[in-house]
C-alpha cells in the first residue's frame, strides 16, 4: 500500500524560499512518475511540477525558473525546492504518485496516491 507524507509548509515573505518533503513507503520514488500538485483558496488543484523514472521534469509555466522537483533515491523522498516565492504561491501542496513511468499523466484522475497536504503561505 502506497502511503505518502507531506511536509515543509510554512509561512513566509515574498521572496523567500521553502522545501517540501514528501516521504514514500510502498513505493519506490525513483520507479515512477510523481508529482507535486497545489490548491489555493476557492480554486481548483494543479499540477505544479512533475518528474518522471528517468528524471524529465515538467513545470507549471508561473513557477519555471523558481521551483525545482527532485528524488532522493536513497532516502525514498521526493522534494520541491521553491524560491523566490511570490504571494500568489500561497496554496495547499500535495505530493502524488502514478505507476506511470517513462511518462507523466496530464489529467489529475491519473494520480491515485496523495499526499495529506501541506500549507504554504506567502505574505507581501
Amino acid at each position: 500500500q502506497v502511503h505518502l507524507v507531506d511536509s515543509g509548509g510554512g509561512s513566509v515573505q515574498a521572496g523567500g524560499s521553502l522545501r517540501l518533503s514528501c516521504a514514500a513507503s510502498g513505493y519506490d520514488v525513483q520507479k515512477y512518475c510523481m508529482a507535486w500538485f497545489r490548491q489555493g483558496p476557492g480554486k481548483e488543484r494543479e499540477e505544479v511540477a512533475s518528474i518522471t523514472s528517468v528524471n524529465t521534469t515538467r513545470y507549471k509555466d508561473s513557477v519555471k525558473g523558481r521551483f525545482t522537483i527532485s528524488k532522493e533515491h536513497a532516502k525514498n523522498i521526493l522534494y520541491l525546492q521553491m524560491n523566490n516565492l511570490e504571494p500568489e504561491d500561497t496554496a495547499m501542496y500535495y505530493c502524488a504518485a502514478t505507476f506511470w513511468v517513462e511518462y507523466c499523466p496530464t489529467s489529475l484522475g491519473y494520480f491515485r496516491s496523495w499526499g495529506q497536504g501541506t500549507q504554504v503561505t506567502v505574505s507581501s
